[in-house]
């Protein structure tokens, strides 16, 4: 019997899992007993938590009693009237696995976007798929989620923008994500980019404006004001990878005020993504960051706005013609995903799904 064509691409999820024990005993999957820790600090009830969780109050304890004599310290604190809060112990996992997640959510669903196209490029009756190459971003994610839900295929590969937009280039990718500060840094930011794009081959897509700024603990301890205080003797920073569109960013900010990028502690230490870099600064770890204000905003972090920068797509000339390109553009340029990303913290929608020439968007 002939085959029929797939009702609909294939969809591919991968998720981190903790496994944690003793060389001598079978290991505890800690995958349920984090997301009753985190919800458990949300709610301050661990029967609430239970239920979110699928779990029997039973159950619940259980597991916290399974964990806590595997750790040999509690992770929760109870008093009579006043609900239940984590311990350091529980806090600390909690953050781990946020850093965790933060850290390694962009790779997964890389990784599970290219086998999403290597499944559907076997199968019969294969459509074509887009290739987007973008650094990671809340308005990329969210853009994803809505080709998905309109099934719509495209291979994500996230990377840093300079990357993207040298795949471009080379015909590795049909659309490169890459960001461009607004005011006096435009002009050098934006030529990195250029160098890679031709005004006669390439269009832009604007997606988003968005408001990049610092990340400090909750309530400002520090009474962080600005870029200056980040050279503070003692003061711990978190960095962005060189190559990063945020890094370029960090760079030209630290050179108009002055500041070495070696007198920062930490400028070595760097994570992928801005969640990542929030998510290192609320578990503790580092005592300012930059990133966009919706990370800040999910991480429950203080957040200092620095300036606003636009993200792009840049893509084909002729992309509005290529099959693979033409629901991509389609989606860009709805109602549904521009209220989507102007819901985004930090997000300026006004603009998204139009496309401009490299002249209209930089000047001559």
């Amino acid at each position: 019997m002939a085959s029929r064509p797939p009702s609909a691409p294939l969809r591919v999820s991968l998720q981190p899992r903790w496994r944690v024990g003793r060389a001598d005993d079978a290991p505890l999957d800690a995958t349920p007993l984090l997301e009753l820790l985190a919800t458990v600090q949300a709610t301050g009830s661990i029967a609430q938590a239970g239920r979110e969780a699928g779990l029997s109050y039973r159950h619940a304890w259980g597991l916290l009693r399974q964990a806590e004599a595997l750790f040999g310290e509690p992770l929760l604190l109870r008093g009579r009237g006043r609900g239940s809060a984590l311990t350091g112990l529980g806090e600390k996992l909690v953050w781990a696995d946020a850093r965790i997640g933060a850290r390694l959510q962009p790779l997964l669903e890389s990784l599970a976007s290219e086998l999403e196209g290597e499944l559907g490029r076997v199968r019969p009756h294969a459509l074509a798929v887009a290739r987007l190459h973008a650094s990671h971003g809340f308005a990329v994610a969210a853009l994803r989620e809505q080709l998905a839900a309109r099934q719509v295929p495209v291979e994500l590969r996230y990377r840093s923008s300079l990357e993207a937009v040298a795949a471009l280039a080379h015909g590795e990718c049909d659309l490169a994500g890459f960001h461009v500060p607004l005011g006096e840094f435009e002009a050098a930011a934006a030529q990195r980019y250029l160098a890679w794009l031709r005004p006669e081959q390439h269009r832009l897509v604007h997606l988003a404006v968005r408001t990049q700024g610092l990340f400090v603990a909750p309530g400002n301890p520090l009474g962080l004001r600005g870029l200056q205080d980040l050279a503070r003797p003692g003061l711990r920073f978190v960095n962005r990878p060189e190559g990063s569109g945020t890094r370029v960013l960090i760079e030209l900010l630290l050179q108009r005020q002055g500041i070495a990028p070696r007198a920062l502690l930490g400028y070595d230490n760097t994570e992928f993504t801005h969640a990542a870099v929030a998510a290192y600064v609320a578990s503790g770890m580092a005592d300012a960051g930059i990133g966009v204000q919706t990370a800040a905003h999910r991480f429950g972090l203080h957040f200092i706005p620095l300036l606003r920068e636009r993200y792009f797509f840049a893509v084909p000339a002729d992309a509005s013609q290529r099959p693979g390109l033409r629901p991509v553009l389609a989606v860009l340029r709805s109602p549904a995903f521009r209220a989507r990303v102007a819901a985004l913290k930090g997000y300026e929608a006004a603009q998204t799904g139009r496309v401009l020439t490299l002249a209209e968007a930089f000047g001559g």
